[in-house]
This record gives structure tokens, C-alpha cells and sequence, in this order.
């Protein structure tokens, strides 16, 4: 079981900071992981049993944040660190937003994951998209007014990171080249537009949605890409389209059956072309996604309260 000093976080609203300056603190801090770069899968709990995943283990994380949505698989794929981290709990145990994000990424980033694997079930909200189809997409719109939620950020350290391309660049062509090897049909690009579930669109949601400019819709993505830019995790999704939601009147509306038996489907695939970006993905993190606090941390160091400071040790303490 791997743990970590927790530290009791703050409420909403409470004030750490008085109008006087405050003397130099300097924070006992987490040493640096010392484990070797990995890469992150989060998806469905089935990502893990592939061939040649070796010396796999169960870790148990427990983070300043709450627990995460099930122990984290740590195992070595083609030489290469692997720590898979099913979304929903084994068994899909948790609605969407059940999830508890800042925990899965906590514990990920806390294991030395620097690159992350999104996969992700969607729906459809444009004709070329067809059901089993797969998708790269490079934009997000977030509509689940949980913002306040989906950051590490706040209780006395003030960070705001750049988001205007809210999935790794770089990330994406190591999974483009992945999945155009394998895959019959793959696009590059889209927005997925994240909602709240757990229910699916009304149709004038569905509508209202594609007039927006989304090509797909989802219910996780948004607070995992927001995290990981945080945590300087290099992430991209794969994205793999399981119905039309319900815009199209001449096609069924979206039901569970009908995803599930689109996602069994494309799960084969989907394990072949994780397995096969890990030897794309460089070994060494130097990716602009890696070093996007260096420009977002807006509170002086002498400022940061210490209790903070402890419960952002994975991602603060290359900077103490």
C-alpha cells in the first residue's frame, strides 16, 4: 500500500493568507519520485488484462483528495512503466459524477505517470462519426459547471494553466500513428463536449450541442484533461464512438445496449493500439505539457501555506 502524508484540506471560502506578508516558510516536501517515468492508462478495467503486461501488481493510493475510483495496476509493457486505473471502479461500479477525479490523477501523478491514455466511450453528434469509428479529438467543451472540483489548485496556492489546446500535442501523434496502424477508420480531431449524466441528451440538448460546434459527447473528459494539464501530465483521448446520441430521427435514440455492445466491439482494438503507442511514446518527459507550472503558479513561494504545499507534493516539488 502506497502512502502519502494527507494533510487536511481547506473548505470552499476559508482564508488562509492576511493582508501582511508572511515570512519565508520552508515546506518539508515528498522527495522527488524516484521510480522511472510511466505511462497512464485510464479506461475500462479490462484495459489491463492484455498480453505481455508483466510483474502487475494492485496499489492501493490514498490521497490528500479521497480515494481513488479502484487500486492502481503498476505493471511493465514492452520495457515501459504501465499503471492502469479503471474510471469507473472494477465492476463499473461509479456513475460519472461519482468520479473522484482529483484522486485518480493524485494517485497517477504520485506513481510518476507522465504520459496519460484516455480512453473513452462517446456518443456522436455528426454523421461522418459512425458508431465504432475511433477519434482523436484535440478540442473540449466542458458543461458540467464542476470547475471548482476539477482543480489541485486553491486553499492559498493560486495557479492558472494554459488550456487553449487542452490535449498533448505530442501525445496525440504518438496515439494517431497508433491507431491509424490498426484501426479501419480513425479521425483526427474534434471537440468532445462533456456533460453531466448520468441520464443521455434530450433531443434539444442533442441539438443544441451539435449547434455548438461539438462532434462528441462524453461525461469524463473534461475533468481528466483539466487535471492532468495541472498535474504536467502529457495526456491525449482515444476516443471510440459507440452511438449517435439522439439527434438523428432516422437511427435510434442512444441506449445502454446499444453502447455497451459498440464498446465490446472496439475493446479489442483498443487494447492493440495501447499496447502499441507505449513504444511510440518518448522515454523522457519534455513535452510543454511537462512544464506548464513553470508559467502558472501565481502565488510567491514564501506564501504557500504549508498544509497545501504537503497535499501538491507530486506536482510542487520540483519547485522547492
Amino acid at each position: 500500500m502506497t502512502q502519502f502524508p494527507v494533510v487536511e484540506l481547506c473548505s470552499i471560502g476559508s482564508v488562509f493568507l492576511s493582508d501582511q506578508i508572511r515570512p519565508v516558510i520552508h515546506v518539508p516536501m515528498i522527495a522527488a519520485n524516484s521510480e522511472a517515468p510511466a505511462i497512464g492508462v485510464v479506461g475500462g478495467s479490462g484495459l489491463y488484462e492484455m498480453e505481455g503486461l508483466e510483474k502487475f501488481e494492485p496499489r492501493a493510493i490514498h490521497t490528500p483528495f479521497g480515494e481513488p475510483s479502484d487500486k492502481v495496476i503498476v505493471g511493465s509493457l514492452g520495457g515501459r512503466r504501465i499503471c492502469f486505473l479503471p474510471r469507473h471502479g472494477v465492476g463499473h461500479r461509479l456513475l460519472p459524477h461519482e468520479i473522484n477525479h482529483r484522486a485518480n490523477i493524485w494517485a497517477l501523478r504520485s506513481l510518476n505517470v507522465r504520459w496519460l491514455i484516455s480512453v473513452s466511450a462517446v456518443g456522436s453528434l455528426r454523421e461522418e462519426l459512425a458508431p465504432r469509428d475511433i477519434v482523436v479529438p484535440d478540442q473540449l467543451i466542458d458543461r458540467t459547471g464542476t470547475g471548482a472540483q476539477h482543480t489541485f489548485f486553491g486553499c492559498g496556492i493560486a495557479a492558472h494553466v494554459g488550456f487553449a489546446d487542452p490535449y498533448c500535442a505530442d501525445m496525440r501523434g504518438c496515439l494517431l500513428a497508433a491507431a491509424r496502424a490498426l484501426a479501419p477508420k480513425v479521425h483526427d480531431g474534434g471537440t468532445y463536449l462533456c456533460m453531466n449524466g448520468p441520464a443521455f441528451s434530450t433531443r434539444a440538448e442533442a441539438a443544441m450541442h451539435r449547434m455548438s460546434g461539438a462532434d462528441l459527447i462524453g461525461m469524463t473528459n473534461a475533468p481528466e484533461a483539466r487535471l492532468c494539464r495541472e498535474a504536467e501530465i502529457a495526456m491525449a483521448t482515444l476516443a471510440l464512438v459507440t452511438d449517435y446520441d439522439c439527434w438523428k430521427t432516422d437511427a435510434a435514440a442512444v441506449d445502454l445496449q446499444t453502447v455497451l455492445e459498440n464498446l465490446h466491439a472496439n475493446s479489442t482494438m483498443a487494447k492493440q493500439i495501447v499496447r502499441d503507442v507505449i513504444a511510440r511514446v518518448p522515454e523522457t518527459p519534455d513535452s510543454p505539457s511537462h512544464r506548464v507550472l513553470d508559467t502558472a503558479l501565481f502565488t510567491p513561494r514564501e506564501l504557500w501555506p504549508p498544509a497545501t504545499a504537503r497535499n501538491l507534493a507530486p506536482m510542487l516539488d520540483r519547485f522547492v
